[in-house]
């Protein structure tokens, strides 16, 4: 970012002249050409604050505020004239002839009272605090703080040393230095102000405001931030040194924003003497999720060490007959039915399969004499208007502000891809004008400068609404600088969601917001890998072909068709052979003839592609379970029994072949999608006062697949059919909603969120709730076609809007509808 600036400016930092770009934070400009000036409170990614008094340096001016220019004397030697007091860096932006000093005695000095200060009441517990060997307080205490103590033992202020601040944050009050960093990032970053301070003086103290306590989707962010180590996760507590840890570059599994991680990996005794994730961190990509995660992402990692739910051997046979077989045996069991079938094959795919799976398993499935690719779930369309028009190349939610808009269509975005939520929402801080168009109220309203509410029956139509009754709204997302419009589907079904993604294509074709960066379409389609999905040929529409037409031979990869479907056992009834490939141990032996395990996201090598279209690899970090293998592997091998080729020796080789007959992933072979770059800001180096403990990126930034928009092709507007069918009397619009924390079965293993996720519920309008004799907290029963009906507990809390009920997913082992269904509500 420094590096790009235009406008220069010419400063002196210890008698070396430099050109760095004007109105930038001094501690980040000098962090930038190298010299590291020491902080506690200030972060780059917040507002300065000057409290720790750590960063006082000398400063002074060579600049003639008269004369316009830098004075220099006959030699070209700056005259600065020098403040008498030093003052705070963090709170200074550079200027034409600023100058300072960071290595004078004066300097050196202030910085040691500082450390000497903060470490009064500071306990001695380094050996068994949790930020040894990463913590900024002892690294600066190291090389600026005093050798010893002129302090008495008994002035020293005791304080509570395990406190909980919810399920997942504990904090250590003597440790607290009062950064006020966790505070102002809940506030400032976030918009979840949930930590306050508490008391004055040396007793003041961090404590959370709300209940149930630290109640926030971004609580783990605020440990890597922490200066010192008063904030722990209750996941990582006492569970190895971080010099014993081997950081291992990743990607969030669970949805479209494909958040950077690094694995902390481990080997373990507790895991077979074999490597083993300790926990999650940040890893920076700007262009993505910059520094921060989801604590869904943080912490719902334990599925890939958990062999209590994970299939760990191949089986072969029907229902209770069947039987555990060696590799060799299943694989030419699958490839014989596969011959059996006569080419009447087809596949559906879920979409955290990486793209070497998908691929595999579209040439099985071609080369067998299959057509059918069918994505799962079956619930948002339109991911070809994406390939077209979505967002530009270079695209970074971060550079959104003032001049620029952001529409939010039929999404939750809070619960569906809480990273865009997040930038989304400091976009809006930064002066972005933000629309929010729902059926119900979300969380993205309260950052948003307009909500407009539809009926649930008009989703389709959304635009058609916003320009006929929204006029004003509608011309000033048209007339944006730049416009981002994010379009999702809830309330709709796939068909309608296909008709209002074009009419958003439409909609940014129309005012000219396409083919740029930071202009374009986004959808957060579910799971890390939907884009992926298309671009390998996989679409929900061949899905719904599949249900209504079923094959003979059916391969279903890592798609729980039972936890999401609910007449899922109806349709896989009608189909003779079932190839199964899942990582859990779920119903799948009640119809499936072959039963293979695959290896999770943390145990091989692969790469998704996220809702920016940005191709990302993550790496092998874990030891795998059982005889799991990678499922590209498992469909090569049927591949070759079927004399389609030699398997694959790596996953690598399966990239460099896809991105060679692929025409979208052209220059996405491992060795491009691993490039990296110096970002800014500079974090995750030695120096963690500054940005914290999110690690730099060491395993590529990802190779962004560009749109027909970017590569001059024309776009055109176009239609798509598409409406509700009429409700039938007496019922009313059942409509299923996404939550975070949920009990998808990747999620149940991670016993530590389950205080986090409630009991299944179903929303209700008071005015339906009077007239059909249910009150707040009733046990329901939601009835929907043939299917079992979901039992849940009434809210009848205004989240609904009259006429509907607003079911979440999988809160129930019993499924919702994957898309809008009319239905009742009773008393159970």
């Amino acid at each position: 970012m420094v590096a790009n600036m235009t406008q220069t400016v010419t400063i002196f930092i210890d008698g070396n002249e430099y050109q760095v770009p004007a109105g930038q934070n001094l501690v980040d400009v000098a962090k930038w050409i190298g010299n590291d000036i020491p902080v506690f409170c200030y972060h780059p990614k917040m507002a300065p604050v000057g409290m720790c008094r750590m960063c006082l340096v000398e400063m002074g001016s060579a600049f003639d505020p008269k004369e316009k220019k830098i004075v220099r004397d006959e030699q070209g030697v700056a005259q600065i004239k020098w403040q008498p007091k030093m003052q705070t860096a963090c709170t200074n932006k550079v200027s034409e002839g600023l100058a300072i000093r960071t290595n004078t005695e004066m300097v050196t000095a202030a910085r040691k009272n500082v450390v000497e200060f903060i470490l009064t009441s500071h306990p001695l517990d380094c050996p068994i605090c949790d930020k040894g060997g990463e913590c900024p307080l002892q690294n600066l205490t190291m090389a600026h703080g005093p050798g010893g103590t002129r302090m008495e033992y008994d002035d020293k202020q005791h304080l509570d040393k395990h406190v909980p601040l919810g399920d997942l944050i504990f904090l250590d009050e003597e440790r607290c230095i009062q950064c006020a960093r966790c505070v102002r990032y809940q506030d400032e970053v976030v918009g979840d102000d949930v930590l306050a301070f508490h008391e004055r003086g040396r007793t003041l103290q961090i404590i959370t405001n709300s209940d149930p306590g630290f109640d926030t989707y971004f609580s783990g962010n605020t440990t890597d931030i922490c200066p010192v180590g008063a904030l722990t996760t209750a996941d990582f507590r006492f569970g190895a040194r971080p010099w014993e840890l081997t950081e291992v570059p990743s990607i969030c599994p669970y949805d479209a924003a494909g958040s950077n991680i690094s694995l902390s990996t481990r080997l373990d005794r507790d895991f077979g003497g074999k490597a083993m994730i300790k926990r999650i961190m940040p890893r920076q990509n700007e262009y993505v999720n910059e520094i921060w995660i989801s604590d869904k992402t943080r912490f719902g990692h334990h599925f890939t060490q958990d062999t209590g739910t994970r299939l760990l051997e191949p089986m072969i046979g029907k229902g209770d007959s069947l039987a555990v077989m060696n590799w060799n045996e299943a694989i030419q069991k699958v490839a014989d039915n596969l011959k059996a079938a006569g080419g009447d094959i087809a596949a559906i795919a879920g979409s955290s399969m990486s793209n070497e799976d998908l691929y595999a398993l579209r040439q099985l499935v071609l080369g067998a004499g299959g057509k059918r690719l069918g994505a799962w779930p079956p619930t948002h369309g339109g991911a070809d208007l994406i390939a077209q028009v979505g967002v530009g190349l270079g695209t970074n939610l971060s550079k959104l502000g003032k001049g620029d808009a952001i529409l939010i269509v039929a999404s939750d975005l809070e619960e569906e891809v809480p990273v865009w939520r997040l930038r989304i929402k400091q976009a809006h801080d930064r002066g972005a004008y933000v629309v929010v168009m729902n059926g119900r109220p979300t969380r993205m309203e309260d950052f948003a400068n307009e909500s407009i509410r539809y009926d649930y029956a008009d989703g389709a139509n959304a635009f058609s609404i916003l320009h006929d009754k929204y006029a004003e709204y509608a011309k000033k997302l048209s007339e944006a600088a730049n416009l981002i419009v994010v379009c999702g589907a809830e309330g709709l079904t796939l068909e309608t969601s296909s008709s209002l993604m074009q009419s958003a294509a439409n909609f940014l074709i129309e005012s000219k917001h396409v083919g740029k960066p930071n202009n374009g379409l986004l959808a957060p389609l579910p799971g890390a890998n939907g884009m992926g999905q298309y671009y390998l040929d996989f679409t929900p529409e061949t899905t719904q072909d599949i249900i209504n037409n079923p094959p003979k031979l059916l391969i279903v990869a890592q798609a729980d068709l039972l936890l999401d479907d609910p007449t899922a056992k109806q349709w896989l009834s009608k189909i003779k052979n079932v190839i199964y490939l899942s990582l859990f141990k779920d119903e799948a032996p009640e119809w499936a003839t072959a039963v293979l395990p695959i290896q999770s996201f943390a145990e091989r090598d692969g790469s998704f592609v996220n809702g920016e279209r940005r191709v990302q690899r993550f790496y092998t970090g874990q030891g795998p379970l059982g005889e799991a293998l990678p499922a590209w592997q498992i469909l090569g091998r049927v591949g070759e029994k079927l004399g389609q080729g030699k398997v694959k020796m790596s996953a690598a080789s399966v990239m460099l072949e896809v991105s060679k007959n692929i025409p979208a992933f052209a220059g996405c072979s491992y060795a491009e999608i691993s490039k990296v770059e110096r970002q800014f800001p500079d974090v995750g180096g030695r120096d963690l006062y500054y940005g914290g403990t999110a690690y730099q990126n060491k395993g590529g930034m990802g190779v962004q697949i560009p749109t027909a928009a970017d590569k001059g092709e024309t776009v055109e507007p176009a239609a798509r059919g598409g409406g509700m069918a009429e409700l039938p009397k007496g019922q009313v619009m059942v409509i299923p909603v996404t939550r975070l924390y949920n009990r998808e079965r990747a999620f149940r293993p991670s016993e530590l969120m389950h205080p986090r996720v409630p009991d299944s519920f179903v929303e209700i309008n008071s005015a339906d709730a009077k007239s059909m004799g249910i009150s707040n907290g009733d046990t329901v029963q939601i009835t929907f076609g043939e299917a079992l009906p979901v039992v849940a507990r009434a809210h009848v809390n205004g989240g609904a809007p009259k006429g509907t009920v607003v079911l979440p997913r999988h809160l129930s082992d019993t499924p919702a509808p994957l898309t809008i269904s009319a239905g009742t509500v009773a008393k159970a």
